[in-house]
Order: C-alpha cells, then sequence, then structure tokens
C-alpha cells in the first residue's frame, strides 16, 4: 500500500469545492497529501479546506477561474508560494451546456472550449513547468466519455473533451524523459451538481443514462478517488499518456 502513499505530496486540485474535485481532493487528502483547493467560489472551498485539515493534512484556498489565464498564472504563483511545491495536478475544473448543435450559440461553444481545453491546457502548462524544473509530477486531466463517444446535445463539451485527451497524450510525450507523466481520468455521467442541473431540467434524462450504462446506474463522484490516487501515486510510475475510463462499461458497450 506504500505504492499508494501521498505523504508529504502537495496536490492542487481546480473545480474542487464541489462534485468529482471535491471526492478526489478529500481522496488525496485521505493518501496523505496536502492540498491546494481551486475553484471560483472561497465559500466552497473553505468548507472541502476545512475537511481535509481535520484528516491531518494541510490545506490552501487559491480562487480561480481557469477561464481567465491571468487568474490561472496568478493562482500556480500563489500555490508554490504557500505550499512550497506542486506534486501532482488533478485537471478538474470544467462545464457542460445541452444543447443540439444547430441551435448552439458560438458564445456557449468558445465558453466551453475556453474552460474545458484552454483551461485545462494553461493549467497544465503553468503548473508543468513547476513539475519539469523539479524533475517530476503527475497531471490528472478529468476527461469524459464524451471524449470517446458522440453525445447528443454536446458537441461542444464532446470536442473539448477529445481535445483533452489528445492534449494528455501530446503532454505525457513531450514531458515523459523530463519525469512528468501525463494521464486522463474519463467518467460516465456521475451524480454531481453539474448533471443534477440537466436531470432537473429533463426527467427522463437519468433514466435514459441508467437504461444506456451496463451497470445499470450513474457513478458516484467517490468512484473517481481510486483512479486518482492511482494516477497522481507511484502506483502508476510506468503509465503516462493513458485515459483510464471511469464509466461503468459505458464505452465497452459501444452502442
Amino acid at each position: 500500500m506504500s505504492l499508494f502513499d501521498l505523504s508529504g505530496k502537495v496536490s492542487l486540485v481546480t473545480g474542487a469545492g464541489r462534485g468529482i474535485g471535491r471526492s478526489i481532493a478529500l481522496g488525496l487528502a485521505d493518501a496523505g497529501s496536502d492540498l491546494v483547493l481551486c475553484s471560483r467560489s472561497r465559500d466552497e472551498l473553505e468548507v472541502v479546506a476545512g475537511e481535509a485539515r481535520s484528516k491531518g493534512v494541510q490545506a490552501w484556498v487559491v480562487t480561480c477561474d481557469v477561464g481567465d489565464p491571468e487568474q490561472i498564472t496568478s493562482a500556480v504563483e500563489t500555490a508554490i508560494r504557500e505550499a512550497g511545491h506542486i506534486d501532482v495536478l488533478i485537471n478538474n475544473a470544467g462545464l457542460a451546456i445541452k444543447r443540439r448543435a444547430e441551435d448552439l450559440p458560438l458564445e456557449d461553444w468558445q465558453t466551453i472550449i475556453n474552460i474545458n481545453l484552454t483551461g485545462v491546457f494553461l493549467m497544465a502548462q503553468a503548473v508543468g513547468r513547476h513539475m519539469l524544473e523539479r524533475g517530476s509530477g503527475s497531471i490528472v486531466n478529468i476527461s469524459s466519455i464524451a471524449g470517446k463517444t458522440g453525445l447528443i446535445g454536446s458537441s461542444a463539451y464532446c470536442a473539448s473533451k477529445g481535445g483533452v485527451d489528445m492534449l494528455t497524450k501530446t503532454l505525457a510525450v513531450e514531458w515523459a524523459e523530463r519525469g512528468v507523466r501525463v494521464n486522463s481520468l474519463a467518467p460516465a455521467y456521475t451524480e454531481t451538481p453539474l448533471v443534477k442541473s440537466i436531470t432537473d431540467v429533463r426527467a427522463d434524462f437519468a433514466e435514459k443514462v441508467v437504461a444506456r450504462t451496463p451497470m445499470k446506474r450513474m457513478a458516484d463522484p467517490d468512484e473517481m478517488v481510486g483512479t486518482a490516487i492511482f494516477l497522481a501515486s507511484r502506483a502508476s510510475s510506468y503509465v503516462t499518456g493513458e485515459t483510464v475510463m471511469v464509466d461503468g462499461g459505458w464505452t465497452a458497450l459501444g452502442a
């Protein structure tokens, strides 16, 4: 189990205030990692930070909108100054807007690409530079089944997550010789506030998702924690450039 031990490590988690980001952050704390928690909402982050500290680790709160390059630069600089270094980046912040392609405004397309893909790149770039200087680090980008399969009403979201998967591969092969690993974790539909915002509007949506999923249920955010710890830790020391599907069999079904 020492392979999964993150004691002495510092993990920066974006979108850490709720959903998958919150679960992964607290899971990393259970594995011994100190945390730098990032999102736009300080109030949510302070709650998560308190929970993390109760587990015996240090936690810092840094507000950041990953759609703003200047805020990304400032957040990473603050994280390094406060925590001393960054060993793990969980690139989790993202959003989705459900709308048929023919009705999708350009503004919505640009917003999704900016947050889900450009923001992931800029955060990985900023943290990656620091990791490359230190000669070590693990970056885990949160992708989606939408990076592998088309989803109705999700043209921009699918494009962004497909981009994340290819970005992951490219960064992995560029940085492998210099000690920085880059992988993706790809959930299927997970019971997060983001998904709830869709199911609240479309009552039949959850039923259709469950029917399509071989395991016949949505994921719980906590079910992403084990894979995240694996990819962040020495347990995956020879794994880079991979997208690990955590999808209840969704992509295996393929129909």
